[in-house]
């Protein structure tokens, strides 16, 4: 007997019993769908946190860090300004370097009229909007002469809007535009609205963009707390950072209190977590795996028994215990590639439907899926493999007796 007999075989005796094989099947579709689905939700999650700490390209973080050799000398050292717009005009001067974005950020109380609420204030620089970007969704981007004039210009949240103007959603975007607000007391004018944060994680915040001149002017500081650096290619910077560190050091006698920090470096190791975290969860919801394949074996064995009259007639006409030991396995695996198939379509249409409303690109893995088609397979073969072997070790004579 042929494999495709044996595949036919296996189809009548499945539709013969439609309700007991599809409820056979539901521990195999359970299985198969939740691990898809969790590792193609994990893997979408890992690209979001990657893409999130590792910035734009071609660009690497520069930090202030005293050692604590340093910091017991003279503890007033944590107190002093990380960088200053001297740093910022040597760094520039650097060969491999393209552009250094700089910027400030402080806590504070933002009002307009009778409304308030803290926020978080920003000031930038010029190379900021030109690396990094805002999305406006209404009005205006900071221009340069914004930046050169020192205007009291904003940019503005969504989340800010909707605190301190009532209906804000209902008005026209125009009507909030050009409106004077008071940051630390200082009035500054909404120039434009960011388009607003539509994420699973909902890290969005109260925020206001402002630049770097008119953010001195307010809070009155010239500390400049966050730098990073664009080099002019990839390759150039690890250099580019070493070299802007060592400048600074030397400029300010520091012992290595300036370093690089390579956010691709934290993305990979954030990438490690959630990759582990992945395989946890995918493992816990694969043990449904396994009791779906016990629930094969429970209806294999089953089926063995009501069928014991036709396999001792089969072999009775010749067939061999190794043809009635693979005309089981075939049914076992017919039985769990079904449910695998079905488990796949579920499990990837699950992980789309999360990433969808996540608002990030799906990642529903090819590998994963074979995998998870393989693994449902080799189920059926392991759990099949008893009923297999005792359908193939029955006496063809005591068989035929059986009523």
């Amino acid at each position: 007997m042929s494999i495709f007999e044996s595949i036919k075989m296996a189809f009548s005796s499945l539709f013969a019993h439609k309700l007991r094989s599809i409820l056979t099947m539901l521990g195999i579709i359970i299985g198969v769908g939740s691990v898809i689905a969790v590792v193609a939700i994990g893997q979408g999650g890992e690209a979001v946190l990657k893409s999130m700490f590792s910035g734009e390209a071609n660009t690497i973080e520069l930090m202030y860090m005293p050692s604590d050799e340093e910091i017991e000398a003279d503890p007033s050292i944590l107190y002093e300004d990380a960088f200053t717009q001297t740093d910022i005009d040597m760094i520039e001067s650097i060969p491999e370097i393209e552009k250094v974005v700089s910027s400030s950020t402080e806590s504070t109380n933002v009002r307009y009229q009778q409304e308030s609420t803290e926020s978080m204030v920003i000031g930038i620089n010029q190379a900021y909007i030109d690396v990094h970007g805002l999305e406006i969704a209404h009005g205006r981007n900071l221009v340069a002469a914004d930046f050169l004039g020192g205007s009291r210009a904003a940019i503005v949240s969504e989340e800010m809007k909707d605190e301190l103007f009532e209906d804000g959603e209902e008005k026209d975007a125009s009507e909030l535009l050009g409106t004077v607000v008071y940051m630390n007391n200082q009035p500054i004018e909404i120039v434009g609205i960011l388009e607003a944060e539509d994420n699973f994680f909902g890290l969005s915040m109260n925020s206001a963009y402002i630049p770097m001149n008119t953010w001195q002017t307010v809070f009155a500081d010239t500390a400049i707390t966050e730098v990073s650096i664009k080099a002019n290619s990839a390759d150039e910077l690890e250099i580019a950072g070493e070299k802007a560190a060592a400048m600074l050091n030397t400029f300010h006698e520091k012992d290595d209190a300036y370093q690089i920090l390579n956010m691709e470096e934290i993305a990979d190791g954030i990438g490690k977590i959630t990759r582990i975290m992945t395989i946890i969860i995918s493992s816990i919801a694969g043990v449904s795996l396994l009791v779906g394949g016990i629930g094969v074996m429970n209806i294999m064995l089953v089926s063995v028994t009501e069928r014991t009259r036709e396999i001792g007639v089969r072999m009775s006409l010749g067939a061999t215990r190794g043809q009635i030991l693979f005309q089981f396995l075939v049914e076992a695996m017919t039985l769990t590639l079904i449910g695998g198939l079905i488990g796949m379509a579920l499990g990837s249409g699950t992980a789309l439907l999360v990433s969808h409303f996540a608002g990030w690109q799906p990642l529903v893995s090819l590998p994963v899926i074979v995998g998870g088609i393989l693994f449902s397979m080799l189920i059926g073969v392991v759990f099949g493999l008893l009923p297999a072997n005792k359908a193939s070790r029955l006496d063809p004579i005591e068989s035929l007796r059986y009523e």
